[in-house]
This record gives C-alpha cells, structure tokens and sequence, in this order.
C-alpha cells in the first residue's frame, strides 16, 4: 500500500474502496496497481478477458437477445390489443427511443471500451451507489430470463413431442449452453453468429413471403391494406372511443419497448473486443439499423395481411401455432410454415439463453471491477473466460425447473415480474450517463469531433430518450389504475421498487457522494490510453 492510501474496507460485496479512490478511480494504473492499462486495441485486458470479439459478433450477441420470443409471438397480442397501425407507429416510435440510447452508447463505448459498459459508466461519471442498483437490477433482469428462455425451449418441443416432460430438455440445453460458455469467447461468437443469422433470414424470408401473400398468392387473393379498413387500424382497448385507441396505443408502445430491449448487449462485450474504437461504432450501427429494420418490416406485414380481431391472435400458446407469420400462412392456406417457425423459435430462445448467459456474466464481472461484487468474480480460465461469473449466471437458469409444478410457476413468474421493466431502468440511465459524459468532456476541453465516434443531434437526443423512457417506466401499468388490479400493481412496479431498495440501502451503508465533474475519470479504460 502506498504512503497516504486509506485502507480497503471489507463488504459483503467485495473490496469496495473508500472515498477518494471509490469516488475517482486511477488514472496511472489498472486493478492490478502494476502500471498502465494493457493496449484495448488487442491482447488482454485487465480483467483478464482476451479481446477477440469482432464486430460481427457483437451484432448477432445483440440480435439474438432482440430477436426472440417477443417478435416471434408477442407482436400478435399486440396487434389484438391495438390494431396494425398503433402498432406500427408505436414501433417506429420506440426505434427512435433505442437510436437515442444506441448511439449515446457508441459514443462512450468507443472512447471507453471496458467490459460491462454503462454498468461501469454510471459509477464512475455519477455515482458509485448509482452504478451498484443500476449494475444489480440489470443482471438480475438477464438470469432470470435464462430460465425462460429454457423453458420456452421445452414447451416448443413440445409442438411435435409432448410425451417427453420439459425437464428433460430444460436439462439437456442447460448442460450444453453452459459448456459452451466455457470455451474461448471467440467460439461463443461463432455460435452465436450462425444461431442468430438463421432468425434473420427467417425474418427476410417472412417479409418476401408477406409480400407475395399481399399481392394475391393464396387463398385470400389481393389484400392490399383492407384490413386497415375493415376491421381497421386502430383498435379500441378497455375503453370505448378515441381514448380506448390511445390506450391500446399506449399499451402496445410499452410491449415495443419490451421487445427492443437487448439492442444494448452489442456493448456488454466491450472489453473483449478487438480494434474498438472502429469495431464499436461499426456494431452500433449495423445492430441497431438490423433490428429496427427487421422489426418495423415483420410488424407492418404482419399488420396488413391478418385482421386485428382474428381469433388465433390471442390462443395463448407458447409455440408456433400461437405465431402471427404461421397465422399469415394459414389464412393463405399453406400448410408447411407451422413446423418450419417452430424450429426456428427453437433456434430464437436457445440463441437469447446463451446471449443471456453471456452478458450477464460479463455485466457481473464489470460489478466486481468496480467493487459492487465479490473480486473472485474477475477471474479467467486460460482462455479468458470468467468462469466463476458464468458458473454462478449458469445456475439461475435451473430456476427453470420451477415450472415443474404449480406453486413454482407461481414464484417463476413474480421474479419474471422483477425484470420486466428493469430495461427501461438501464435505457434512462445510459442517456443520462451520456449527458454526463458530454459536461466531462466539456469540462476537460476534450471536443467530441476527436471522439472515435461522435453521436449526432446532441444533447437533445439524450434528453428526447431519458424523457421517454422515463416516462414508459411510470406509466408501464397504467392500465391498473383503469381497472384496478393489485397483484398487476405489483407486477408493473417491483422492478421500481427494488431499485429504489438497492440504490437507498447501498447510499446509507457506504455513504457515497455525487462526483463532481472536476473528478470524474474518463481515461481509464480509454481506447486510446
């Protein structure tokens, strides 16, 4: 220990340092204290992650989280709820929301590319006990959905098979997605790349195919936009009038922002990346164009080729015969796609478990950086992989076998309810951590033309997003106070409430202050350190 350091407090949490170095950081030094942070441009990083991600991969990281079951079966209760044009525009809406948060990303990413991400920028450009509720409820949000998405894995098999019990598969693909974890990052991306890849070309497909259907190829002949005439585009949800069309609206702009989150992850991975300073910017962009596109065109085909009021919309299955793409084909008459969806469901939710396993262990090793976990966290295998934060990601997705019988059901879904709007939580949070980035910046005279990426139409865009998402986090169960629910109360708001707990207990035990900006340390991690 140097003359003149405090000495390190114990916690529960891990080492967290004390005032100074817990509020500042370092500037000359990595964790380590052994001198300079090691070149981010390739090699290892501090933590002991190799950097061998590329672009590419971080894209199919992020599209596979985004690109799953929400696309795949949630938009059809959507469109029920509020007709093919509120959910269009809702879309549109909410990509303009996630381009905000995308770009903000790219803009600190790309200038400091740790692991973790916003996880990490929180801490250190605001508030440490900020960083902690933040980094906690978004990690809690991606293991719990592990257990989800293996058990969505087994209910799809079941579409061909329900003679075998969904423990069986939740099981078998719990033992191969975690193995997998173990082996270089490098491989994870591989895999996760071709997963992710067969969701996009189904989608492409589907468009194509809703095209052709559009035109007059099957049983409906031309369609054209009938539907948004008959039965129309707006629908009436709960109440009757203009207003039932706002809140079927309303509604379905809080499912959009449900589905659109996982764009985020394409940074989780930041820390093991290659070149970052050209590899981010380049995955922000194509990431979030890839999803916004395939999105928006998936939700307006299926909006012109099935009525809003169509029966199968709302059959509350979990495999394809609940989908709005198998809906689009039976009412052409072609029988094949059911089957054909379903694999590829299967391909959606085995590719969002593995993303989930993987940016949740990376978020956990970001914490324990900075001394919001336990430092053991941080340790490598000889391929660079944290193996003690993906043993411990791993095991909540045995949380699956929950679902095995009635009362676990019943406990699966209340921690499911704990993540639903943790989301919107880290969108609010990556704006405002952006805003605060550019008062850094300005700050230290650091112009944002020398940046390797610099977001555009700034400050506002910050602003427009953080509004916005706000605003989606308040009202996410508005439709409670309409017709009052208790335990839907619960359901749209425990998220917040945990989050308020984690943020008050962690300032009332360390005590932690707001950084002024004369204090906040932007260059370590700094891509060009």
């Amino acid at each position: 220990m140097a003359a003149g350091d405090a000495p390190v407090a114990s916690s529960p949490l891990g080492p967290l340092m004390t005032d100074e170095k817990y509020i500042r950081g370092s500037n000359d030094k990595n964790s380590s204290g052994h001198g300079p942070d090691p070149d981010v441009a390739t090699g290892q990083t501090d933590e002991g992650l190799k950097r061998e991600l590329h672009s590419r991969h971080l894209q199919f990281i992020a599209i596979g989280a985004a690109l799953g079951t929400g696309l795949f079966l949630g938009i059809g209760g959507a469109l029920s709820k509020a007709g093919p044009g509120s959910l269009f525009i809702s879309f549109l809406f909410l990509g303009s929301v996630v381009y905000s948060i995308m770009v903000a990303l790219g803009e600190m990413a790309s200038y400091i590319p740790v692991t973790g991400a916003f996880t990490v920028y929180a801490s250190r450009f605001m508030d440490p006990t900020l960083g902690f509720a933040m980094g906690w409820i978004y990690w809690f949000s991606w293991v719990i959905t592990i257990g989800l998405e293996l058990t969505a894995s087994g209910l799809i098999i079941q579409y061909w098979n329900d003679s075998i019990s969904i423990g069986v598969w939740i099981a078998i693909f719990w033992v191969v997605f975690t193995a997998a974890q173990f082996l270089p990052t490098f491989v994870f991306g591989e895999m996760e790349a071709y997963l992710s890849s067969i969701k996009v070309i189904t989608i492409i497909g589907f468009v194509i195919f809703g095209i052709c259907v559009n035109a007059g190829v099957g049983d409906q002949g031309y369609i054209g936009f009938k539907y948004w005439r008959d039965p129309g585009a707006f629908a009436e949800y709960m109440v009757d009038g203009k207003i039932g069309q706002f809140v079927g609206f309303w509604t379905v702009l809080i499912t959009a922002g449900f589905s659109f989150q996982g764009t985020e992850l394409v940074v989780i991975g930041a820390g093991e990346t290659a070149n970052p300073r050209k590899t981010i910017p380049s995955a922000i962009r194509w990431t979030f164009w890839s999803v916004f596109l395939l999105f928006n065109a998936t939700v307006f085909f299926v909006g012109i080729n099935v009525p809003y009021d169509n029966h199968d919309l709302q059959n509350g299955s979990t495999n394809a015969s609940a989908s709005p793409l198998v809906i689009v084909a039976k009412l052409a008459g072609i029988r094949v796609l059911p089957s054909i969806i379903n694999a590829v469901l299967l391909t959606a939710v085995l590719s969002a478990a593995s993303s989930d396993i993987y940016s949740s262990s990376r978020i956990l090793v970001a914490m324990a950086g900075e001394g919001h976990a336990p430092a053991f966290f941080k340790r490598t295998n000889k391929y660079g992989t944290p193996y003690y934060a993906v043993a411990c990601c791993s095991a909540f997705g045995l949380l699956a076998f929950l679902n095995l019988s009635n009362n676990g059901t019943v406990v699966f879904n209340w921690l499911l309810n704990i993540t639903a709007v943790a989301g919107f939580i880290s969108w609010s949070l990556i704006n405002l951590c952006h805003i605060r980035f550019m008062h850094v910046l300005q700050y230290q005279n650091i112009p944002r033309d020398e940046l390797p990426y610099k977001a555009p139409f700034q400050p506002y865009l910050s602003w427009f997003g953080f509004f916005f998402n706000v605003l989606i986090l308040i009202t996410n169960g508005f439709t409670v106070f309409i017709k009052w629910d208790t335990s839907d109360f619960f359901a749209c708001y425990v998220s917040v409430i945990l989050f308020i707990v984690l943020y008050v207990g962690h300032k009332l035990v360390y005590r932690t202050r707001w950084i002024p900006v004369s204090e906040v340390d932007i260059s370590k991690g700094r891509s060009d350190a």
